[in-house]
């Protein structure tokens, strides 16, 4: 064992009370027998990429949905598994830390435990590379004390980095074999999560008796698809982060003279910044999915801020917040397309100092109007993903930059009458990476732990655990497993009018819908938002007492349970076969068969027009 890992905290009086709390697990998992019912075969929700996809994972792809069910549910066909041999399950954090993590060991832990007390949870020291080596620490109750409901994943520690090689695939499934594992569970986010897919592929194929699960453990909130409705660590960092912003807010009305520009973590994806403005109001948020929507220039971002500070100074305002998503920076058109040739050129092995002097016209005309800062960042290597440092890159203090310099020249033309513009930038990110979990992250993660022993007792590979109608109380939570495979798109490159370049298949992260509720309440709310100063300030993160139990808004106003309503659909297909059978009325005849044309017709437009196909 590593003496940096799996070391004993000194916890403070708050954490040791923390470290108390135990966690309830919903009706489905309690007790030593496994009820798991199957439903039918997962497919891709882009039916373009199913057979790509199905041909990239031949053996993990339209396997069933497994639903597991409570001890007093009368499900005919379901499978109970009451015997538990021991097993060996080995676990590791893969992508960047989120709170939340250490509770999906504990789980784990004690579900496996539970089941049979010769078993053994082995986790990996640092991350994927300890996989590789074989860097192993095993846990115990006591490894565990000290980290129960504890922010952080410094138990066992993490890595970054894709499991993409030939090579790097087959030391995994070699330290499996030599561990002999019975199931490795990898926790991450949508990269961790498609190397965990292409792992149990390869473990399948080689007739590898692992079995692969994944656990959807993000901070960004971006591994968000019908089957998994949020992910461990997406509601600390948007409680801290909207405290923090708060007090912004706070400062700027009692100065009423400073403008905050204020990024936010969350990569590519605008989740955590929409759930912060829903949360503590501020005067403006810019997400990156509107930007790309409308192809929103840097310019046009800039007026919309301006024109905003313009407004406010109107009413004797002059001083407002502006949120800015991480990822804006790749939502601007121009950007965009300036950082894919500079990310080309380091592909090409040019060096940051010449890469400048290699860059197009138009390309070479932008990067030479960008502040001096700017370049400097944009120039960094890219990440081991080929994404930009996007942690890196100020896109608030550009923004700002260019707003001042445009409040500049209209206060000098006298069409702008509020006082001189001043801003102060923030980039809220590391500082909530390692908070203490809320208590509804806790209880996911704890939750989601106890939902792979029940995955790898059922004998399923390539799954990831899931926990659907979460606004829900814990004891209304549905578990259950869905393929990962079934969670994969395909992406699409155009090439000229006649060539298209086909990516490979992965999770891929998810963007704020803009048909979606979150969405909408944000509309409905941003002309109030703009103009009067209704800032909301939810207070520090609580573990008991008022707000305690409070969940993301973004979370709670979608309409989401589609694991459960995929079951109710089943009931209602069983009723109607239990109903019409051979020799029952012709009027029962006729009425199922005007309804289901009717249904099937319905459904033929709406999966035709969503594929831009013509219905059949």
């Amino acid at each position: 064992m590593d003496s940096d890992y799996g070391v004993l905290r000194e916890l403070s009086e708050v954490q040791k009370k923390r470290a108390l709390y135990q966690p309830e697990v919903p009706p489905c998992l309690q007790g030593t027998t496994v009820r798991v019912e199957y439903g039918d075969a997962a497919i891709a929700a882009d039916p373009a990429g199913a057979h790509v996809i199905s041909q990239a994972f031949p053996h993990t792809y339209g396997q069933p949905l497994a639903h597991f069910l409570r001890k007093t549910a009368v499900v005919p066909d379901a499978k109970v598994i009451s015997e538990h041999p021991a097993v060996r399950v080995g676990i590791v954090f893969c992508g960047r830390q989120s709170p939340g993590g250490h509770n999906v060991v504990w789980g784990l832990y004690e579900a496996i435990k539970a089941h049979n007390q010769n078993s053994k949870l082995i986790g990996f020291l640092g991350g994927s590379d300890g996989l590789l080596a074989q860097k192993t620490l095993e846990i115990t109750d006591e490894v565990l004390s000290s980290y129960k409901n504890q922010g952080g994943y410094d138990m066992l520690g993490r890595t970054k980095d894709q499991i993409r090689t030939t090579e790097q695939v087959n030391g995994a499934m070699a330290s499996c074999k030599a561990l002999k594992l019975d199931a490795l569970v990898i926790i991450g986010g949508v990269t961790s999560n498609t190397d965990a897919a292409q792992l149990a592929e390869t473990f399948a194929e080689a007739k590898c008796a692992t079995k692969v699960v994944g656990v959807p453990v993000t901070l960004n909130g971006d591994l968000k698809n019908q089957f998994v409705e949020t992910t461990v660590g997406f509601d600390t960092i948007c409680k801290v982060n909207s405290q923090l912003i708060s007090n912004m807010c706070t400062d700027a009305l009692s100065a009423e003279k400073y403008y905050y520009f204020i990024r936010l973590m969350g990569r590519k994806a605008s989740h955590v910044a929409l759930e912060c403005a829903l949360q503590s109001h501020p005067n403006m948020v810019i997400l990156g999915e509107e930007v790309a929507a409308s192809k929103l220039t840097i310019f046009d971002i800039t007026k919309q801020i301006c024109d905003a500070v313009q407004a406010r100074a109107e009413k004797d305002k002059n001083h407002g917040v502006v949120l800015i998503p991480e990822g804006l920076v790749e939502s601007i058109p121009e950007l965009y397309a300036l950082l894919q040739e500079i990310h080309g050129l380091h592909g090409k092995g040019v060096s940051a100092e010449n890469i400048s002097s290699q860059l197009s016209p138009w390309a070479s005309a932008l990067f030479e109007f960008l502040p001096p800062f700017i370049r400097k960042q944009l120039l960094l290597h890219p990440e081991s993903d080929d994404s930009a440092q996007l942690s890196q890159i100020e896109t608030e203090k550009l923004l700002a930059q260019l707003v001042e310099t445009e409040m500049n020249r209209r206060l000098k033309e006298g069409t702008y009458k509020g006082k001189k513009f001043n801003a102060i930038c923030h980039f809220f990110g590391y500082q909530a990476r390692g908070a203490l979990p809320s208590k509804f992250d806790c209880d996911y993660a704890y939750v989601l732990g106890h939902v792979c022993y029940h995955i790898l007792a059922a004998g399923l590979n390539g799954y990831m655990a899931t926990v659907t109608n979460l606004k829900s109380p814990v004891n209304e939570w549905r578990c259950g497993a869905a393929p990962i495979s079934s969670m994969m798109t395909v992406k699409r490159w155009s090439r000229g009018p006649s060539a298209t370049q086909i990516g490979k298949p992965a999770v891929h992260m998810a963007s704020v819908d803009l048909k979606g509720k979150a969405y909408e309440l944000l509309r409905q709310s941003s002309s109030s938002f703009l103009l009067e100063d209704i800032y909301r300030n939810p207070g520090p993160l609580q573990f008991e007492g008022p707000g305690a139990d409070s969940k993301p808004i973004s979370l709670c106003v979608e309409d989401q349970d589609y694991m459960g309503r995929i079951k109710k659909l089943q009931e209602y297909l069983d009723k109607v076969k239990s109903i019409v059978k051979p020799g029952c009325s012709q009027d029962v005849l006729k009425a199922a068969l005007s309804a289901m044309s009717s249904v099937t017709e319905t459904l033929n437009i709406m999966i035709s027009s969503s594929n831009g196909q013509t219905p059949l």
